[in-house]
């Protein structure tokens, strides 16, 4: 899922999904006067890429099926659920906060508790180069990362229902910054833990990764923000799980937090003690790990970014989602301050699930060939034009509201909505992730693959936080029924409604956003988005930060 975005339904995390152990030598084929080619010529960073398969020869690989590594595959799965909890609980703040009436600039603020999945490659090296190797090099980080996690989650446990009811309204700068500790956390769990699937697991079975980080997160997404969602809410648990009606869910964030808090102190304990990371494998020994200095892995990065093909490939990525930043991230809480409950539209994304497992087997058979930024292109105006539909769905939504609240056939056509808008998405993210493996050096290939993705999550991420932020000030508000006072501001609201006066919107910033960003994002499509269907005609030499000679 394209998790650098904000689902226009249930305001998500700026994660996007990665391949674990993804093979990026399906590309094209490299001629062998293209294998001795230097692009680059530094002694130092062809050090830190070269390869030898010595390691394999000195002991040969012992096929084994997936049975006898079940343990190793389910504490990986265990693992990719955990992480998604902390991400699933951030994800349900901006519902909550949006049905306590917050501004638009708060939900800006709180918007940057999804940027550390953005950024995390500026402390991956460290996580990869600074370790105790008698502890692990993988559980030096694990352990005390989610012993933080679990701690945070108790002392938020205790705090969250004071920072969300204080006088004044919520206490967003606060809750902003714990939860952006737990997504830290949660981002330098998941550098911990990819690292750690790699070698986990032996050769023939590390495909088996990949699909633990994509069900374990979906699933800890899924309760973190789907089920506690849904209990949490009075309204839902009255109609569908009790006999008799309370004012409150059958669980509060404050117990929620506090149980995940537990289970993340008492799961860490035991993998902190029963599991051996530098265990060796029967037939064969430890698979031994890539290890470079944390200043040779940063030179190898900017190196990557200075080539003049990756360069210009980073800065449309960086720019290509603006047109679709309304959509995304102002929507789905538009719907709730017209009244749509919030719990509705988190079940709404239970029956996007098949959906969203068939599209990218579906897609890829389009990109799988050697342009799959043309199915980008392609579907480019059709995410825009959606966006204009999300606008109309909202302005829609106030007349058919009922005192019982809204009928089937609306939720019907959000649905439907929502389910043409992945489409589009999906056939963008699949696109581009295929077009990330064509081009990544095989040598290099996760430091290269990891870049591109943390781009492509950047540039949705600032859009969206700019959207938030922009709604007030482009919103237009005047006072009816109090001569002489104004809406320009909070205290000038409070004197309206003092006076016997309401401010009533006369321009909703909102809509104004979703005509300016489909404007700048046909802008983007005509002038820039051929630059980026071109970039798929560059040699794979534009690529590569070097070619080493290859002894067939």
């Amino acid at each position: 899922m394209e998790h650098c975005n904000h689902d226009p339904i249930t305001h998500k995390n700026g994660r996007q999904r990665k391949q674990v152990g993804v093979d990026l030598r399906h590309g094209e084929s490299l001629k062998a006067s293209d294998r001795t080619e230097m692009s680059i010529s530094d002694p130092e960073v062809d050090s830190l890429i070269a390869g030898s398969d010595s390691q394999d020869r000195m002991h040969p690989r012992v096929h084994q099926g997936i049975r006898t590594e079940l343990g190793n595959v389910s504490l990986l799965l265990f693992l990719y659920v955990l992480q998604g909890i902390p991400l699933g609980l951030a994800g349900s703040i901006p519902l909550i906060l949006q049905s306590k009436n917050v501004s638009y600039k708060d939900q800006a603020v709180f918007s940057f508790v999804f940027w550390p999945f953005s950024l995390k490659l500026l402390w991956a090296p460290l996580v990869d180069a600074l370790y105790f190797s008698k502890f692990g090099r993988r559980k030096s980080w694990l352990v005390p990362t989610q012993y933080l996690l679990g701690l945070f989650m108790l002392y938020l446990s205790l705090r969250v229902d004071s920072l969300l009811q204080s006088e004044g309204g919520p206490n967003v700068v606060a809750l902003t910054s714990v939860f952006f500790m737990l997504a830290f956390l949660a981002a330098t769990q998941d550098i911990a833990v990819d690292g750690w699937a790699l070698t986990m697991l032996s050769r023939e079975n590390v495909g088996y990764a990949s699909t633990c980080n994509s069900v374990g997160q979906t699933a800890g997404y899924f309760l973190g923000n789907v089920l506690f969602l849904a209990l949490e809410s009075a309204d839902f648990c009255n109609k569908y799980l009790r006999m008799e009606p309370k004012e409150t869910g059958i669980v509060t964030l404050s117990a929620f937090l506090f149980f995940w808090g537990v289970v993340f102190l008492i799961s860490t304990t035991l993998v902190a003690i029963l599991k051996s990371e530098n265990a060796r494998r029967k037939g064969r020994g430890r698979d031994p790990e890539e290890t470079q200095g944390v200043f040779q892995t940063y030179k190898l990065l900017f190196t990557i970014i200075k080539m003049p093909a990756v360069f210009s490939f980073c800065a449309l990525l960086l720019t290509a989602k603006m047109g679709f930043s309304a959509a995304d991230a102002v929507t789905g809480l538009k719907l709730v301050e017209a009244g749509v409950p919030k719990a509705q539209l988190a079940l709404l994304a239970v029956p996007m699930v098949p959906l969203q497992i068939l599209l990218p087997v579906v897609i890829s058979k389009y990109t799988a060939g050697p342009r799959p930024l043309d199915v980008f292109y392609k579907a480019f105006p059709l995410r825009l034009i959606i966006g204009l539909e999300f606008a109309l769905l909202v302005a829609w939504t106030p007349s058919v509201r009922q005192e019982e609240g809204f009928p089937v056939y609306y939720y019907g056509v959000v649905l439907l909505s929502y389910a043409v808008h992945q489409v589009a998405l999906y056939s963008m993210y699949v696109a581009g992730m295929a077009f990330h493996a064509r081009v990544s050096d095989p040598l290099i290939g996760g430091t290269y693959m990891t870049l591109l993705n943390t781009v492509t999550n950047l540039g949705g991420n600032w859009p969206s936080t700019l959207a938030l932020w922009l709604v007030d000030p482009l919103t237009q508000k005047e006072c009816q029924g109090a001569v002489g006072q104004t809406c320009t501001s909070t205290e000038a609201v409070a004197l309206c409604v003092k006076e016997g006066g309401a401010c009533v919107t006369t321009l909703d910033g909102y809509y104004v956003e979703s005509v300016f960003c489909v404007l700048i994002g046909f802008a983007w499509w005509v002038w820039c988005a051929p630059k980026l269907k071109k970039l798929q005609e560059r040699s794979p030499a534009a690529w590569r930060c070097t070619a080493v000679t290859v002894n067939d």
